[in-house]
């Protein structure tokens, strides 16, 4: 069990109990980690605005409200990310603190099986300068190209593009996707071409098809370092 979902189980397990407490060696054992492990853990849900109570004492222990926190939710790494991506854009003016921890609250109360591949895929997501910069988003020519994108994205897997230049030439290349990247609220698909041998960024308008090839994409070059190859200042990932 990795982090995440430990954490998500914790608040799970908590849920359950409430309003036993459990205490911090009983939650230890029953994860198989540490105890200094658990009081990490509890100190992480707490600063996400989790309503976790300690009580010290050799009969204290952790509880939590049970009326003051989430359900577990169905979403998808998809729709846990399109959440994240519109509080990012939206102009929350001093909500903007609230709507970060708003977004971690969901993702300590996903399905373990879905909170992972979502940070997974929020880590390919990047804004490159000011998110509110800019006119309105240009949204995609085909609604089915970011879902094939995003599969290729979380799966690290080679994707032949259908690509139509500023000329409006088509081309046709197999590219290894590294980011979804915003620029001054336009989207881009930023991938190491295999034509050119080298990184390039093409706009998801301008994309005119996707295929997944199936073929297992090489880890060349981190996401961290796109915005330095383009001399862009600012690289922000979604969830920081």
């Amino acid at each position: 069990m990795n982090r995440t979902e430990r954490l998500y189980a914790l608040v799970e397990e908590l849920r359950a109990s409430a309003p036993r407490r459990r205490s911090a060696r009983e939650l230890a054992a029953h994860y198989e980690v540490s105890v200094r492990t658990i009081e990490r853990d509890i100190s992480a849900l707490q600063q996400a605005g989790v309503p976790v109570f300690a009580d010290v004492g050799r009969l204290g222990g952790y509880t939590i409200d049970p009326a003051m926190t989430l359900p577990p939710l169905n979403l998808t790494p998809s729709e846990a990310v399109a959440i994240a991506v519109a509080l990012r854009q939206a102009d929350l003016g001093p909500f903007g603190r609230a709507g970060q921890e708003a977004i971690r609250k969901i993702l300590a109360v996903m399905a373990p099986g879905d909170a992972a591949p979502t940070q997974q895929l929020a880590a390919r997501v990047r804004f490159l300068g000011p998110a509110s910069a800019g006119g309105p988003a240009q949204p995609p020519t085909a609604t089915a190209i970011p879902g094939v994108i995003e599969r290729a994205l979380r799966g690290r897997q080679v994707l032949e593009l259908s690509y139509l230049d500023k000329s409006g030439e088509a081309t046709t290349r197999e590219v290894e996707p590294v980011t979804f990247t915003v620029l001054e609220q336009r989207w881009y698909l930023v991938a190491w071409c295999r034509l050119r041998a080298d990184l390039r960024v093409f706009r998801l308008d301008r994309i005119a098809g996707a295929r997944e090839t199936g073929l297992p994409a090489p880890e060349r070059i981190p996401a961290d370092e796109v915005a330095r190859r383009y001399g862009i200042p600012q690289s922000t990932p979604l969830l920081a």
